[in-house]
């Protein structure tokens, strides 16, 4: 276990086992700084080399032209690129359990480990999660390696110290101090709605996604991930992942799981202003409002209706539907939360259940073969677990294009298009997606939902 005292911020006390936090006294403690801290450290930062391999078309004179880069789409054959990957990690056990990010890891054909003592290990990811942007690997006959301690990171307060370890540029281990600039940011370092980072303005480069962002006692309070920037470099705003969500998907990984489970909320909101508090009659605005709530959320069980506020989940502030999810997620699969109701002048606390979205009705996929008119389509009927994994509206209903083959995207189809009808004929189940498209002929209508659009595709076959 790395658990260090910072000797320029603590000093023992009368036992050996107690210190107290204080300002350094004396040249000699000041001039000692973060190396304590460091040499117990960083040893379990590891750098993290993956090759990736790609399927690319080859380009034409003609690429730039959309008519003509259409037309040479299948002529070109796709050829394989390798891509080499540069990051960084975080040993979390003695038997070689490693964190790093999605996007340093996550599609990675080989992984390498390098520690910082020269040893090299093969890895393999044992869970992913592209969502939360963590990638959990496990190293090949790996024992008795140093390891950080998870921090409780909804103890953590902006002001304290916290140094960044990792491998920038390339250039070999690297730290940089600073501190924690902000809590519970959501929708500044990533489009996912799952996004939800601690701030720090020490310094984070690329090469240091994936490394420890540590506090003054060695422990892990985050995952670095990325930074806001213009040129490319630091700017003095970096993001961490929270050590809580990363303590959930490597418990999920231990437990066998071979795909990040995050509890399903069934509910759709927003965060509550000043307008919204004063027409919910709310003395200052806080928390998340319900806009919608399918039939099926365990918050509909538990007694929510639309137009309730959720101020908490188990004793956590919470003020947008990220920071819902994030905590969701914190709290674990088949947990149950207490999430805490704002009616009116009322306010109690309520009981949820974290389970998985339901797939029920069965979604009950098919994918048409090679001699049908769209061949590699698939679609599924829409249920709440196809409503959590595709992004869809709470209320969809009826069969959609989970994926729309190498045809079908030519064609103009995406995932998440509602399939209503084909050539005039409503679609209700998924096996009658092939017997239309066999009776269609030479010309083909699709009537499609597509977000709060609906479209009509017209083309011969």
């Amino acid at each position: 276990m790395i658990r260090a005292t910072l000797i320029a911020l603590v000093v023992a006390a009368a036992s050996p086992l107690t210190a107290e936090t204080r300002v350094p006294m004396s040249q000699a403690e000041i001039s000692l700084g973060f190396a304590p801290l460091v040499k117990e450290a960083a040893p379990a930062v590891v750098n993290i080399y993956a090759k990736i391999v790609t399927q690319e078309r080859q380009r034409t004179p003609f690429s730039n032209d959309p008519f003509f880069d259409d037309f040479f789409r299948g002529l070109s054959q796709p050829q394989q690129r390798v891509q080499n990957s540069l990051g960084s990690g975080v040993i979390l056990s003695d038997d070689g359990i490693v964190v790093s990010n999605y996007h340093v890891v996550g599609m990675a054909t080989e992984i390498r480990v390098v520690t910082t003592d020269r040893r090299e290990y093969n890895a393999r990811v044992i869970l992913s999660d592209k969502a939360s942007d963590l990638a959990i690997l496990q190293l090949d006959e790996a024992e008795d390696l140093p390891f950080l301690e998870l921090r409780n990171s909804d103890q953590v307060e902006v002001g304290e110290l916290a140094l960044a370890i990792g491998n920038p540029f390339g250039v070999g281990q690297t730290v940089s101090s600073g501190i924690i600039s902000g809590l519970a940011r959501t929708g500044t370092a990533t489009g996912e709605g799952f996004g939800y980072y601690l701030q720090t303005d020490a310094a984070i480069n690329p090469g240091n996604s994936g490394g420890a962002l540590i506090d003054v006692n060695g422990d892990l309070i985050g995952i670095n991930t990325r930074i806001l920037s213009r040129s490319g470099g630091s700017n003095g705003i970096g993001f961490a992942i929270p050590a809580n969500l990363v303590g959930e998907i490597v418990h999920q990984a231990r437990s066998g799981t071979e795909e990040f489970q995050r509890p399903w909320a069934g509910m759709s909101g927003q965060p509550v202003d000043a307008d919204l508090a004063a027409s919910l009659g709310m003395t200052l605005p806080e928390g998340m409002v319900i806009s919608d709530l399918h039939s099926a959320s365990p918050f509909v069980e538990a007694g929510f209706k639309v137009g309730d506020v959720i101020s908490m989940v188990d004793g956590q502030v919470v003020n947008s539907p990220s920071e819902m999810a994030f905590r969701m997620s914190v709290a674990g699969m088949g947990s149950t939360a207490q999430v805490t109701r704002l009616r009116g002048t009322d306010k109690d606390v309520l009981d949820v259940q974290m389970m998985a979205a339901p797939n029920s009705p069965p979604a009950a996929p098919i994918q048409l073969g090679e001699n049908t008119p769209l061949p590699g389509l698939t679609v599924a009927r829409i249920n709440p677990d196809v409503i959590f994994r595709m992004g869809l509206a709470l209320n969809a209903e009826g069969i959609v294009i989970t994926d729309p083959g190498q045809h079908g995207a030519r064609a103009g189809l995406r995932p998440g298009d509602v399939l209503l009808a084909i050539n005039g004929n409503e679609v209700v189940e998924t096996t009658e997606v092939p017997q239309f498209l066999s009776e269609s002929g030479r010309r083909l209508k699709l009537n499609l939902q597509r977000g709060g659009q609906r479209l009509n595709l017209r083309f011969r076959l």
